[in-house]
């Protein structure tokens, strides 16, 4: 049923399950359409990545002095915007978590995770990280160390301010700019009950006009900066793999070997994302971690294991003194521009590239969560892996400069992709090591890849249901164009090409960052809103008071299975709700009360909803859920496996009580108690929140309760007394039948 639309009240049908009796009131929502590609989005994001694809397959000269030029004004211009923007989202994030709004869930007040910790951690280090991990942990440590950006190079100090800086491009201030878009994409999309995509998370700000070219045009952009950044950590990945298997079996390095290694694993990665996120990627995302803590575990055994874990406490407490002041640390005197154009402003041009990706994908994994555990989470868990991993290699590859090894350390700032291995090779069981490194790397490949493959997808379709994901032939061709795009800026000059090409596309997709974060506190200002306004309204209310110590009692001793719950929905629940709705109509409001089913559940839900033009309807909702037989109930039949709550929804979810066993008179004061603080939050919200985000309210909680197998007889006319459902013709309709 859509908002505004007229219909001519009728009266409640029987809630039984006879299919004549079944009907709804009024016909329920129509379900939402299934993914389908959204043309502008899809074709114009191909056409600019398949151009510049092209244009450096067949100019790469030109390309690579194009590139360069553009980033070496945006290193000397732009410096100091990148920084700022770094902080603010760091301080941002840290806001929404620790404030009031730190509460709020991201999905109906009732959602629990999808996934559990070890899982949700796993899933999202491995899809934020990456092979790239691999790559940096011993490059820039060593490169740090011999070229800091400021003061002398090659003593104790640089060594340990090295790790520190790789700690700080590693750290929270990426992770924040990752918790802001999971955040916000997660928000509109499970609390919200509004599209996976990024002009959803501008509507509180431009409303309907994000539904046409301004809407692609941000799309169009978030594909891009996505697509850079995924291929500058394939690209990154591809060169180290290509050294490891040379390492191994001898294969050559160079274009032809990252070639077949750019088809192979974008083969894997089709093969794992058409699989879907809880088969594929979930599994991968897990034995990436443990391979990683297995490389970890060996090399802290059988390297100097004092100075591993002395020189990780160290490490850790530099990173926490002197974070505050690296964050906002421009270099205005010394002014390294070649320094932070190769550090600090690729990094944070590269996750800012990766955010939209990276943010989408935590969105999918993380509904249930709040946004206190949430942001909180991101910004630790993966930081306290990751302080380790660094930390250990990093600790070990200087160790070996300090110790006097100068070739190796030469060799890692000139070709990085050797610097992971060579260390390796320093090691007992050094081919085991390298193997094990490799698959890790593979593996880390891959990941990245799937769930790129699967967050573009999304990108570039039209998706009603956030539950759902693109379709199968679309993550295919984006797993392939990102394939040909790393190919094509390895081309032109290598890495260095792809760290330039993602510190240019940052910078148009920074400004999408500052109206998403205006966007979000404007959404997020109105959950605070209807807490206040919950409160306000406490005073004027009269309670929910029993009609006498024995109706109580019965209530809280009674297990209503099916018969007693459906005779309850259509002899209290149904004449209250009708009862509200008339007299609302005769104040002239525009009212619908409506019987749904609810899949896989023997008993329907009632709805009430007040129609409100142009701010948030209300919502009052009696729903059926079901639980297993607790072990303390009494009177029960040992058959009796469950028997259902019939709690009360509102547009946010469950309000966690059941109101079985009311009375007509106390069913209609929980009504007008919510509908009271619903009005005083439109009062105080001057209408709620902007009318794109109005609309999209559902009623439909099927996915978030288990389903119940039903009886194939159905209940009596007059129930099963064994069953706790016989028909007590001596009690008054008002009073719940208990367990027998």
């Amino acid at each position: 049923m859509t908002a505004g639309t007229d219909r001519t009240p009728t009266t409640t049908a029987a809630l039984t399950p006879d299919p004549s009796a079944a009907a709804p009131i009024y016909p329920a929502p129509g379900a939402p359409r299934g993914p389908r590609a959204n043309p502008p989005v899809l074709i114009g994001s191909a056409a600019l990545i398949g151009a510049v694809a092209l244009w450096a397959i067949l100019a790469p000269a030109q390309a690579g002095v194009v590139i360069g030029a553009i980033v070496t004004w945006t290193s000397q211009n732009l410096g100091w915007y990148y920084i700022v923007t770094a902080g603010i989202v760091v301080a941002f994030v840290l806001f929404l978590a620790l404030g009031r709004t730190g509460a709020t869930k991201l999905g109906p007040d009732h959602a629990r995770p999808q996934f559990n910790l070890f899982t949700w951690t796993a899933m999202l280090f491995a899809a934020g990280i990456g092979i790239d991990l691999m790559f940096f942990s011993v490059s820039e440590p060593i490169s740090q160390y011999y070229e800091p950006p400021t003061g002398g190079g090659q003593n104790i100090e640089a060594a340990r301010q090295a790790i520190v800086w790789t700690l700080f491009h590693y750290g929270p201030v990426g992770w924040a700019m990752y918790a802001l878009m999971g955040a916000a994409f997660a928000y509109f999309a499970y609390r919200r009950n509004m599209p996976l995509s990024i002009r959803t998370l501008l509507s509180p700000l431009f409303g309907r006009r994000m539904d046409g070219w301004a809407g692609h045009t941000v799309d169009i952009a978030a594909v891009l900066g996505t697509v850079f950044g995924i291929a500058t950590s394939l690209g990154i990945g591809v060169v180290q793999l290509n050294y490891g298997l040379h390492q191994l079996f001898g294969l050559p390095e160079g274009v032809g070997a990252q070639i077949g290694l750019i088809v192979l694993s974008v083969l894997m990665a089709t093969v794992s994302t058409v699989s879907g996120v809880e088969k594929g990627i979930r599994r991968l995302s897990e034995l990436n971690v443990i391979l990683a803590i297995v490389l970890l575990v060996y090399i802290a055994a059988t390297g100097n294991t004092r100075r591993i874990l002395e020189g990780l406490v160290m490490n850790v407490g530099d990173f926490l003194s002197r974070f505050p002041g690296m964050l906002l640390d421009t270099f205005a005197w010394e002014q390294p521009d070649t320094w932070s154009s190769t550090w600090t402003l690729f990094f944070w041009a590269w996750w800012i590239a990766w955010a939209p990706f990276v943010g989408l994908f935590l969105a999918r994994i993380s509904r249930g969560r709040s946004l206190r555990q949430f942001v909180l989470g991101v910004l630790v868990v993966p930081f306290l892996f990751i302080a380790l991993f660094i930390s250990v290699f990093g600790n070990s590859a200087l160790e070996l400069v300090i110790g006097g090894d100068d070739a190796f350390g030469q060799v890692a700032m000139a070709t990085p992709e050797r610097a992971f291995y060579d260390l390796l090779a320093q090691y007992p069981g050094a081919t085991l090591l390298i193997g094990l490194a490799t698959l890790t790397g593979l593996l880390f490949y891959v990941t990245s890849a799937d769930s790129g493959a699967l967050v573009l997808a999304n990108f570039t379709s039209v998706i009603e249901d956030p539950k759902q994901d693109g379709a199968t032939w679309l993550r295919v061709f984006w797993a392939v164009l990102t394939g040909v795009l790393t190919l094509a800026m390895l081309l032109v000059g290598g890495i260095t090409t792809l760290q330039g090409a993602t510190l240019v596309i940052g910078v148009p997709f920074s400004i999408v960052l500052y109206l998403v974060m205006i966007s979000l506190y404007r959404a997020l200002r109105s959950e605070t809103q209807q807490v206040d306004s919950f409160r306000a309204t406490l005073v004027a209310r009269s309670g929910a008071s029993e009609h006498s110590w024995r109706s109580r009692l019965r209530r809280s001793m009674s297990y209503p299975q099916r018969g007693a719950t459906l005779r309850y929905l259509e002899r209290t629940v149904a004449p209250a709700l009708q009862e509200v709705a008339s007299e609302m109509r005769e104040g002239g409001a525009e009212v619908d009360v409506e019987r749904q089913d609810v899949e896989g559940h023997p008993v329907p839900s009632l709805v009430l909803r007040v129609r409100l033009p142009g701010c948030d309807d209300f919502v009052y909702q009696v729903h059926p859920v079901a639980q297993p037989m607790p072990s303390f109930a009494v009177r029960v039949a040992p058959e009796d496996d469950d028997y259902y709550r019939l709690e009360v929804f509102t547009a946010t979810g469950s309000r966690g009580y059941d109101v079985y066993g009311y009375s007509s008179e106390h069913l209609i004061t929980d009504v007008l108690d919510l509908y009271e603080s619903h009005l005083e939050y439109l009062r105080v919200s001057q209408g709620g929140v902007d009318g794109a985000l109005a609309s999209a309210v559902t009623t439909d909680w099927h996915e978030d309760f288990p389903a119940v197998e039903e009886d194939p007889e159905g209940p009596s006319a007059d129930g099963d007394p064994a069953r706790g459902d016989r028909a007590d013709e001596d009690r008054t309709d008002d009073e719940p039948t208990p367990v027998r």
